[in-house]
């Protein structure tokens, strides 16, 4: 998702008095472009006194990135999400977000909230469909761990996205951009590192947790002790489920964001000048953008999906062994006749062809 706002879209004015700006009259296009990104220029604060949650990083072209760590159920992180980018007036935003989950930025607090609260047969169809019944039922148990937390306090996911959004739309020429890695792929590379064990493992944890939770527990999430603490522990009771969710993501959400921070054009000659970043991530993420921020990066290599486990195999033709065995079931109740023409038909064929195990 990219959205550049421009002058004939947007009124611009002051941040604080919301008040409109008033162009000369007979400005040609270009004129009024210059004129604009000047208004932004003078708006952009050099040195901004910000929240402590904010990490700058810098390009070897000199461009500034203002890293935003963020608890995903918090009213604070959304405070600190307005404040940097009123301040640093940037020429992209970018979020936690991919294109499979882009829908929760324009829906409101109450429709997100019923949304996360209700875990319906669709969603777990859908969920199944996107990502294989493995990935699929393994994506509900998270939003059933979603579920909860929204429940708990009464609010949904993402507000501090929702925030970006909305402030990146106030900003002339900022464009916004969705930097997470597309979900199917994670859960699909994070099943494929599990064991057996561990996946029922972990379906077991997700399927009973029930521990309450406070709004001060999540702005605990804020605090970098308390989070490397955490971390520690997924790490040493999963490591590979943090390796694929946490740690490769961190490589993806640092290459999008050098991407984003690549030099801009500045009216009215194009002239190429740094530009200034704001990325709004989980907290969790943030020291591993920092570690990779300088290094060599190979995205293609984590955005592979391997091939299906034999495990999985088995889980697709016991389904539809039980298709068939129902399908068989209602021949029976039918009579030969119409058992005759509904094993002859082509999708029942199509069907049994591809239960047969393939050719190792």
């Amino acid at each position: 998702m990219d959205q550049a706002n421009n002058a004939e879209d947007d009124p611009v004015g002051s941040p604080e008095d919301g008040s409109q700006a008033r162009f000369p009259l007979g400005l040609s296009n270009a004129e009024a472009l210059e004129v604009l990104w000047q208004m932004r220029a003078s708006r952009r604060q050099v040195d901004p006194a910000l929240p402590s949650t904010v990490t700058r990083l810098t390009t070897p072209e000199g461009s500034m990135v203002y890293l935003v760590g963020t608890a995903h159920f918090s009213d604070s992180s959304k405070n600190d999400v307005a404040t940097t980018i009123r301040a640093v007036q940037p020429d992209v935003v970018v979020v936690e977000l991919c294109q499979y989950r882009v829908s929760m930025l324009k829906m409101d607090e109450t429709t997100l909230l019923k949304e996360a609260k209700d875990i319906n047969l669709d969603k777990v169809q859908q969920a199944i469909k996107q990502n294989g019944v493995m990935s699929g039922l393994m994506q509900i148990l998270l939003l059933k761990v979603s579920a909860h937390i929204t429940e708990q306090l009464g609010m949904a996911p993402g507000g501090e996205f929702r925030e970006a959004f909305k402030e990146a739309g106030k900003v002339p020429f900022c464009k916004f951009h969705l930097g997470d890695r597309p979900i199917p792929v994670t859960f699909k590379r994070a099943i494929a590192a599990l064991s057996l064990w561990q996946k029922a493992k972990l379906a077991w944890g997700l399927c009973f947790l029930s521990d309450p939770i406070s709004k001060e527990d999540v702005e605990k999430c804020k605090q970098k002790d308390l989070l490397e603490q955490t971390m520690s522990e997924m790490i040493g009771e999963f490591p590979a489920l943090h390796r694929t969710i946490v740690a490769e993501r961190d490589v993806y959400l640092a290459h999008t964001l050098r991407q984003a921070a690549r030099c801009v054009e500045a009216p009215p000659n194009n002239q190429k000048v740094p530009a200034v970043v704001v990325g709004v991530v989980g907290i969790g993420h943030v020291p591993g953008i920092e570690q990779n921020w300088d290094q060599e990066l190979n995205v293609q290599e984590i955005l592979s999906v391997a091939p299906p486990s034999r495990f999985g195999w088995l889980l697709r033709t016991a389904a539809k062994g039980a298709v068939v065995g129902m399908l068989g079931y209602a021949c029976y109740r039918a009579g030969t006749g119409v058992a005759r023409v509904l094993l002859n038909a082509p999708a029942t064929q199509s069907l049994l062809a591809n239960a047969k195990p393939s050719a190792v």
